[in-house]
């Protein structure tokens, strides 16, 4: 893809009227347009949201992220973020300004969430990564990002299955995962 081209994308990607119900994202130069989630998925989002403590931490729901090297602009469940990392206006929110970001697989989403986000959150320096799914009841949890482009990834890796505590040092919680609702199992596995 030249450079022509990217700013094209850009342009189009900028300037895209997403109906009501869809969102849209930029993933490594491609625009991804999907349903919006259902109750089991806002309900996840919520609940770990407000297990988050609101007097240290931002908690933004579906907010553009800026990976400029990834030519990605994701729009995560979840984005946390210590109050003041970033307090300029507009859509975007710069990635060394997120602490954690916080993704609920769906059926369309799957590899997105376990490959695709995984490095781009990893190239970005995100520090920690957290993925939702209901289709198999368990988190992931993912720090220490390194590397860059597609072979960046995390070093640290820990699933938990729903029902036990997922500790976060990093926003100072052991998530309460008894309560997250589950769907029914998917056929396709990332």
């Amino acid at each position: 893809m030249t450079a022509v081209d990217d700013r094209r994308v850009h342009e189009a990607f900028e300037n895209l009227e997403v109906p009501e119900g869809f969102k849209a994202e930029l993933i490594r130069g491609e625009i991804v347009m999907m349903a919006g989630p259902d109750k089991v998925h806002n309900r996840i989002v919520q609940s770990v949201q407000d297990q988050i403590p609101s007097g240290r931490w931002e908690r933004l729901r579906t907010q553009d992220i800026a990976f400029p090297d990834e030519d990605s602009e994701p729009q995560p469940d979840l984005v946390v973020m210590e109050i003041g990392a970033d307090d300029t206006p507009g859509r975007l929110v710069p990635a060394d300004a997120v602490t954690m970001l916080v993704e609920v697989v769906s059926k369309t989403s799957v590899h997105r969430d376990y490959v695709e986000k995984r490095s781009i959150y990893a190239a970005g320096g995100v520090p920690a990564y957290l993925v939702i799914d209901p289709f198999r009841a368990r988190c992931l949890v993912l720090a220490e990002p390194t590397g860059r482009g597609l072979a960046a990834d995390y070093q640290y890796e820990r699933t938990r299955k729903f029902g036990d505590p997922v500790p976060l040092p990093i926003v100072g919680v052991d998530l309460d995962t008894g309560g997250f609702g589950t769907l029914p199992p998917l056929t396709a596995e990332p």
